[in-house]
């Protein structure tokens, strides 16, 4: 099967194995262009350009021969993807995520990590990346460490007015530390994830780490902002650990063997002298605390279970309860759209945003490249200062 690239009312034949090896291994594979010319057989030189560019693709090699094609996308790929196990990191869950599934975010993450590299010549080594390679004397241990190498007093968690500051100050004290954050926006990323249930994935660098959030309905009832809280202090914890793999975790396990990840997690938000100090065992104890610790009910019942404050039964009894009344709630209908430079921010990232635009106004990188690489395009040069604004 062959694709015809049209030039001058000429139309020149490419295989079409070679056409899909390319732009399906970038992110111009999400493209309608590229669709469109999977189903017509055909495809306009100048669009062939033009996708080229988008996936970072060099356009000769799409007459070259597939053998050698596949050579180049396989060596890319093994350097890209270096920085991320294959294996998934499961606490929990069944769930297994194929690296496939989300390679091209983790691609375009890691190039964007190289970018920052490139621009950036006070990037110092990580300090938090390892820190708990050697586990403490215990999970409460190891999160008082991490807690103060992050800056982030539990107080300060807990006088946030919503789950939802409590979640920015998090990441912006991971950002501090040069632990870049991304968050999941749909139709602002290189990939769509509607089919793939996972919760993130961490991304190895001596200097700027990345923490990917998934989206989306994880399918364990949980209320969004207090679910994401828990998952990014899991997968700090993760970094701390110096464990880089796609990450998935159940929100409702009951499992004795949940294991040291989840509960130092767990001890950064809810630490256990505290906890017990509250020492919640009712469905309404629960809720209470879930405020207080800017978490959800769910992940309060089983941290209290754990502790031994309430038994396997009844943490499940509770998380039985909160899911029928999660499901309860009314529909909110549809979410408001998204401004294009508060979906940049959140998916690339305010801290690497901040610093490209330092590179930016130093002239290291042109206002172009800059919306192609750290935007994806979807700003253009003249509205560079709306993401500004975004990011102050």
């Amino acid at each position: 099967m062959t694709i015809d690239v049209l030039l001058d009312g000429t139309a020149v034949p490419i295989d079409a194995a070679v056409f899909s090896t390319l732009l399906g291994n970038s992110v111009a594979g999400t493209y309608v262009n590229y669709e469109r010319a999977l189903e017509s057989g055909s495809i306009k030189f100048p669009t062939l350009k033009y996708l080229a560019r988008k996936g970072d693709i060099p356009y000769s090699l799409f007459f070259a021969p597939l053998s050698l094609v596949e050579a180049q996308v396989l060596t890319k790929t093994e350097k890209l993807l270096a920085g991320v196990s294959k294996e998934t990191f499961q606490i929990g869950s069944r769930e297994k995520v194929e690296l496939r599934d989300v390679e091209l975010i983790v691609k375009d993450l890691i190039r964007k990590q190289e970018l920052l590299k490139r621009h950036d010549g006070s990037l110092a080594r990580n300090k938090i990346v390892g820190m708990l390679r050697k586990p403490g004397e215990s999970a409460d241990a190891d999160a008082v460490r991490l807690m103060g190498a992050l800056g982030l007093p539990h107080a300060e968690v807990w006088e946030c007015r919503t789950k939802e500051k409590a979640l920015e100050l998090m990441i912006k004290r991971l950002e501090a530390n040069q632990v870049l954050v991304s968050r999941s926006v749909q139709h602002y990323m290189p990939q769509r994830l509607t089919h793939v249930n996972f919760s993130g994935i961490t991304i190895r660098d001596s200097k700027v780490p990345f923490i990917f959030l998934a989206g989306g309905d994880h399918g364990d009832h949980q209320e969004p902002v207090g679910r994401t809280l828990f998952t990014l202090a899991l997968m700090a914890v993760l970094v701390a650990r110096r464990v880089f793999a796609p990450v998935t975790w159940d929100a409702e396990s009951t499992r004795t063997g949940l294991g040291r990840e989840y509960d130092t997690a767990g001890a950064m938000l809810m630490p256990s002298g505290r906890f017990r100090e509250i020492a919640p065992t009712s469905l309404d104890d629960m809720k209470a605390a879930a405020e207080q610790f800017k978490v959800t009910p769910s992940a309060v019942a089983v941290r209290a279970m754990r502790l031994g404050l309430i038994g396997g039964e009844t943490a499940r009894s509770h998380l039985d309860e909160l899911r029928a009344e999660f499901a309860r709630r009314p529909d909110k209908g549809g979410m408001s759209p998204i401004r294009p430079e508060n979906a940049v921010r959140k998916y690339a990232g305010g801290e690497l945003s901040r610093r490209m635009l330092h590179a930016l106004d130093a002239r290291s990188i042109t206002p172009r490249e800059f919306c192609r690489a750290v935007c994806l395009n979807y700003l253009k040069p003249h509205q560079i200062d709306d993401l500004r604004r975004a990011v102050r």
